[in-house]
Formats: C-alpha cells, structure tokens, sequence
C-alpha cells in the first residue's frame, strides 16, 4: 500500500467500492481534503500484470473520492472488454489509481509534428475526431513505447484506421499521479 496519505486514501476506496458489490465489510480510509475537491481519475485493475479493467473520467466532475469509487466500481463490474469480476477474483486483482491533471490543447502541424513533441513516459493524450474520442494513460508507454506506435494504437482506440490523418483531428495531453497497490490481499 501507498506510504503516501492520499494515494493509500485512493486505493482503499477503490477496493472498498468493488467489495461492496459482495458484501464485504469496508476497510477504514483516512481523510485527506483532496478527496473532497473535484478530481479526475481512472482505476485499472490487473492480474497477474494482465489488463482487467480499465474505467475513468477526463475531467473533474465531481468530488475525488466519489470518481474514484464510481470509476472502480465500472472497472470491476462495466468495463465492455472484460466480464464482470467475480468474488474470487477480487484477491487477486490488483489496484492501480491514476489523479490526472487537468487536460491542455496539444495544437500540432501534422501528425509528424506531434509525434516530434510527444513526451514518451509523460504525456497522457486524448484524441478528438468528430464524435470519436480515446486516451491513453501515460502508463502505456510502457508497452507502447515508440511514439508512432502510441498514436497509432490511439486512433484505432477511437475506431479509425492506424494511418489516418486529418486537420480537424485534436490532441490534448494531460499527466498523472499515480498509486498502485503493493499486494493483492484484502
């Protein structure tokens, strides 16, 4: 578990709100006023290093301990990619929370030009093209590592094709704080 207040605040709140689907008792979560000022976040649940949810909000609707609980609880139970996660599995799933920091326009040239002044490990980027729409964590870096792989995964996220281009198409990139869990015991 986090050492930090906040980050050990989040992931216990996540957990609590997936348990509570079962029945499970609640474990206490210390107070830290961040978690009552509006905040964006996303939950991704792992298995044994395998993707197993992934659900989270971009921009800071509602108080930071409701995001993140509501977000935990799609990841586990709404999250279209995965069945929903059962009582045994909650064991063995490990929670990671990410606050991100509010979204900036990235304007860029071309996609040559946003592939120069992408920041690999940093940047979290939100593509926008008429209504389609996809982001991906900074976390993904660390399997997408090349940048015109990042962007082009990004856009068949959004259901467009890997080469596609086009002036109207959007960027903003936005970073995160992150918290993971150490263990997958409850």
């Amino acid at each position: 578990m986090s050492t930090d207040p906040l980050g050990s605040a989040l992931l216990v709140s996540a957990r609590n709100a997936i348990a509570a689907k079962f029945g499970l008792p609640a474990r206490p979560v210390a107070t830290t006023p961040e978690l009552a000022e509006p905040g964006a976040s996303f939950v991704t649940l792992t298995q044994d290093g395998a993707l197993r949810g992934c659900i989270g909000s971009l921009e800071a609707q509602r108080p930071l301990a409701a995001d993140v609980a509501e977000n935990a609880f799609a990841a586990a139970f709404r999250d279209p990619r995965f069945p929903p996660l059962s009582e045994r599995e909650l064991a063995h799933t490990r929670i990671e929370v990410s606050l991100l920091t509010p979204a900036e326009p990235f304007p860029v040239s071309s996609e040559e030009d946003a592939l120069a002044r992408l920041r690999p490990g940093v940047d979290g980027l939100i593509l926008s093209y008429g209504r389609r729409r996809a982001t991906f964590l900074p976390q993904v870096w660390e399997s997408l590592a090349d940048p015109r792989q990042f962007l082009a995964q990004l856009k068949m996220k959004a259901g467009l094709a890997a080469d596609f281009w086009h002036p109207e198409l959007t960027l903003a990139r936005y970073g995160v704080r992150k918290w993971k869990e150490t263990s997958t015991t409850r």
